[in-house]
């Protein structure tokens, strides 16, 4: 089956879109380094740069870390950027009122004029959720309806909804967002549950590395998944674009650190030259994928700059 790659813009030829996570917890990286590496990969020919949606991390040893919030931050590269796709991988509903994250999506939509991709999940990390004071429960309930309230507002700009969770009364989204409809929403999920409320209206999906084992070998079961969650639906599956992480080592790379420590993520980082790393990511297009979001070690200005090559290597293909 042929899937959709064109909801998250590419440059054009090459066989599949390629953007950067922007550093969340490795060390403490001030606005100047983030804008920095943003710029650097859109100059590095980069199509995105994204932001992941936490508030707080506590590990075993009780230590803590955590990242800027993400909407402003957002808004940010917005304006440091003028080219790639922006969008946080992805955000959280349970962090905002639907109708305030209606509003939050719109406002970068307009300061990127157009380049926003919003990505979204119900979140998992019950240590920020106790921080912010957000119910741990029901989370895919919750989900639900600021998911509905949220893809209403973009899309129409009014709601008038009373739900178990939320309400939104006589909702209105103005000014409106910078494009018809809104910007494409993108699910990060492989829950049965958040693919049955999400795939009828989204235009991608996203995996983070661990669902793949970080491999285009582990691509083909979701693919699956993906293509029987659209039918039960009534969606054509080759309309949602597939996404997925891929971690990726680059010289002096240590191993990332990152919030989730779930076993799962121990996995075998994609390294090389680069003509072996090119050939990886030609992997993942061939199984499907239609955009990558390389999360990369050490993640710093000088290996976003030197992945350069890689990249005119996939241009060439």
């Amino acid at each position: 089956m042929r899937y959709r790659r064109d909801m998250i813009p590419r440059r054009p030829g090459r066989p599949l879109g390629v953007g950067i996570q922007l550093p969340e917890v490795e060390r403490e990286v001030r606005w100047p380094e983030l804008r920095a590496i943003a710029r650097t990969a859109e100059q590095a020919g980069f199509d995105s740069v994204w932001a992941g949606d936490h508030l707080l991390y506590r590990y075993r040893d009780g230590t803590t870390r955590a990242p800027w919030e993400v909407w402003t931050t957002l808004a940010g590269l917005a304006e440091a950027t003028e080219r790639v796709t922006i969008g946080p991988l992805v955000a959280a509903t349970a962090f905002h009122q639907p109708f305030m994250l209606a509003k939050q999506a719109a406002t970068v939509d307009e300061i990127s004029g157009g380049r926003l991709v919003l990505g979204l999940g119900a979140g998992w990390n019950d240590v920020e959720f106790a921080a912010l004071g957000a119910p741990f429960d029901h989370r895919v309930a919750r989900f639900e309806e600021a998911f509905l309230i949220l893809r209403t507002l973009l899309a129409d700009g009014f709601i008038d909804f009373a739900g178990e969770y939320f309400t939104a009364r006589e909702a209105e989204l103005l000014p409106r967002p910078a494009r018809p409809g809104g910007p494409p929403l993108m699910v990060g999920s492989v829950g049965p549950r958040m693919l049955a409320a999400t795939l009828p209206h989204v235009a991608a999906w996203n995996a983070w590395y661990a669902d793949t084992a970080n491999s285009p070998a582990g691509v083909p079961r979701l693919r699956s998944l993906v293509d029987e969650a659209c039918a039960a639906v009534g969606r054509d599956p080759g309309q949602v674009e597939r996404t997925v992480a891929v971690q990726v080592r680059m010289p002096g790379g240590t191993g990332r650190v990152m919030g989730d420590t779930d076993p799962r993520m121990a996995v075998a980082p994609l390294a090389g030259s680069p003509e072996e790393i090119a050939a990886g990511l030609r992997a993942y297009a061939a199984e499907g994928v239609g955009h990558v979001q390389l999360v990369v070690d050490p993640i710093t200005e000088a290996s976003v700059a030197a992945l350069a090559p890689v990249l005119d290597l996939l241009d060439r293909a």
